[in-house]
């Protein structure tokens, strides 16, 4: 990690050390929302204080009461111009909190509104591997070692320093299978999407930003916890379901979903993150990693239906192209 990201992220704990926190907010849209989730469940997992991830317009709109002096608002855009995100962060300030923005774009006007930014540099292709997953992680687990010192987090922050090659052996290891993914789901219509714990976001991600708004394909994120109460009425021998086989606390719940859809469906895809290559990675940190890695993976089986279908992830109907 460079040095400005390192300074960067070490002002943001120090501002949180000095604060009397009552809890926490992610707020994002769309991707970067998702991306958030994962920090917001380790939060969940590892501290007492209360957290939860929103949308930036409900955020704004509900208001939370418990929102003021002493919450922390962590805020997301990649390109660091939603305006519905620019407009929470400014909310969530107005009202007290400290306010901590991440995005690719240190003079955007998301950056501007923050107290502190966790920045990524996109723009000129250094951090682009491992750019924001890499800050955010590290962002994430420096402020649960400050808030709730463990010598586990010092050994993440640790293995962090190697998600470049930990990111690049598991697209090589996944690409073939991800590839023979999209070419035997080409005329799919419809493909849903399951996951659950730290994985959930990555599945509502993968439904929402990568199969609706990229490649136009109808989709739903069933969170695995979730199917068996209103959701597995919809498998058949011919319905297609990508699932995320986690690696952590929820996998019972994924693999209950796994045998159950694989029972009365031919087309179940699982990507299984104990399959996951992580040398260097003691067996205790790996529900701590694999969610990092994830995100990898899964776009690879967007880029096979790209392939095999010949729309290309960059082309929109509406988004970015008229008011709305």
């Amino acid at each position: 990690m460079k040095v400005e990201h390192q300074e960067q992220i070490s002002k943001v704990v120090n501002a949180v050390k000095a604060t009397e926190v009552k809890n926490f907010f992610f707020v994002g849209c769309g991707g970067s929302k998702a991306a958030l989730g994962p920090g917001e469940y380790f939060f969940s997992r590892e501290l007492e204080l209360p957290s939860k991830v929103y949308t930036s317009n409900e955020f704004i709109h509900m208001n939370p009461k418990g929102l003021g002096k002493g919450s922390v608002v962590i805020t997301r855009s990649h390109s660091g111009t939603t305006p519905e995100t620019v407009e929470a962060t400014k909310f969530a300030r107005a009202k007290g909190a400290l306010t901590i923005a991440i995005s690719m774009d240190t003079e955007s006007p998301l950056c501007k509104e923050a107290e502190y930014v966790i920045h990524y540099n996109y723009k000129d292709g250094s951090d682009a591997v491992d750019g924001d997953t890499g800050m955010y992680y590290a962002l994430v687990f420096n402020l649960l070692n400050a808030l709730t010192p463990h010598e586990k987090f010092d050994r993440v922050l640790n293995a962090l320093n190697n998600l470049e090659t930990l990111l690049n052996v598991n697209k090589e290891k996944f690409m073939d299978a991800a590839f023979s993914f999209g070419k035997r789901n080409k005329r799919e219509k419809l493909i849903y999407t399951m996951a659950s714990g730290a994985y959930f976001d990555q599945a509502y991600s993968f439904t929402s930003c990568l199969l609706m708004e990229m490649l136009w394909i109808h989709s739903n994120a069933i969170h695995a916890g979730e199917f068996f109460h209103g959701p597995f009425e919809v498998t058949d021998y011919d319905v297609p379901f990508l699932i995320i086989n986690g690696e952590g606390a929820t996998r019972p719940l994924d693999e209950r979903a796994i045998a159950f859809a694989k029972k009365f469906s031919d087309n179940v895809e699982v990507v299984d993150m104990k399959e996951l290559l992580l040398p260097g990675v003691e067996e205790d940190l790996k529900e701590f990693l694999a969610p990092a890695v994830s995100g990898a993976v899964m776009r690879l089986y967007a880029d096979g239906l790209a392939e095999h279908t010949g729309h290309p992830l960059s082309v929109r109907r509406y988004m970015w192209k008229m008011e709305y």
